[in-house]
């Protein structure tokens, strides 16, 4: 229903602005070119947000498991009041295992940027190419 909505009004303003003919200037083409910008912006927005869902949702399972994991160490440790003798390696494993899901939240902030830069990397391109075919119209 939203679409539907931002198509019908930048099919009024192509109509309002189709009214005021400029010379050299194709008005359609340029409302068409910020069509595009919006919607690239939607987009962006759309990455972006993904992004930071994905983010929460690994720091929510990490959370999650590391509480699970102080759970088992303190009962293993506290069963029968005799500290358990591998004490030293369930610490370097939940050392291990943080620096393991910092390293997946980094990578998955990284993805989340890197798309986000793509899609306003590829409108830009798309920009340039357009301003370079209004440019040239104008010319002849």
């Amino acid at each position: 229903m939203e679409s539907t909505r931002t198509n019908s009004m930048f099919t009024e303003y192509t109509k309002l602005f189709g009214k005021f003919k400029l010379p050299g200037l194709d008005m359609g083409a340029l409302i068409e070119s910020r069509r595009k910008d919006l919607e690239a912006m939607a987009e962006i927005n759309t990455t972006a947000l993904a992004g930071v869902q994905a983010l929460a949702q690994k720091q929510s399972d990490m959370l999650r498991s590391t509480l699970g994991d102080v759970q088992t160490f303190f009962s293993r440790v506290t069963k029968d009041g005799q500290p358990v003798a591998s004490t030293g390696e369930t610490v370097r494993q939940t050392l291990q295992k943080a620096l393991a899901d910092v390293q997946d939240l980094a990578d998955t902030a990284y993805r989340a940027q890197s798309d986000s830069v793509a899609v306003v990397t590829k409108r830009v391109a798309e920009h340039v190419e357009e301003m370079k075919a209004l440019l040239q119209t104008k010319k002849k």
